[in-house]
């Protein structure tokens, strides 16, 4: 009697899934893995960290049908990537290039290591200094010393 309800509601998910499921029509097998690897490789415009490939934005769905679209005229990866920034800027590919407005984005990892490494050997050096007693403060050492043992 519960099997009927749950084989009901399995049909209705899959067939929701399969719904949503976009369907793009190649050439060739080459055409189809450069695509998969292009709604990888570039971002969604909306989603602030998801790529083509995971987000539901309508954007991204304009954007894969995009470049389902390029790479069906035969452009290669390159060219895609192009018109990509030129229509949306650097922003939408993962890799950003190396200019005056992201040089930061390359050289601030970089300046935290070396600032970290030396902010290390710095306190290195301190923490190794002998720490000079008194007759006094030696004294009381030794029958706290003497007390212990």
């Amino acid at each position: 009697m519960k099997l009927l309800p749950m084989l009901s509601l399995l049909i209705f998910i899959g067939g929701a899934v399969s719904a949503t499921e976009d369907k793009y029509q190649f050439d060739t097998e080459a055409q189809q893995n450069l695509f998969f690897e292009l709604s990888k490789e570039l971002r969604c415009p909306k989603c602030q960290n998801q790529n083509l490939a995971d987000s539901d934005a309508m954007i991204a769905a304009d954007l894969k049908r995009k470049v389902h679209d390029l790479v069906k005229e035969g452009q290669n990866k390159e060219q895609v990537i192009a018109y990509m920034k030129q229509r949306y800027g650097d922003f939408v590919y993962y890799q950003p290039p190396v200019n005056s407005m992201t040089i930061w984005l390359w050289l601030l990892p970089a300046l935290f290591v070396l600032s970290g490494l030396l902010w290390l050997l710095m306190n290195r050096k301190t923490s190794n200094t002998e720490v000079k007693l008194n007759s006094a403060q030696q004294k009381r050492v030794d029958e706290l010393l003497e007390r212990d043992e």
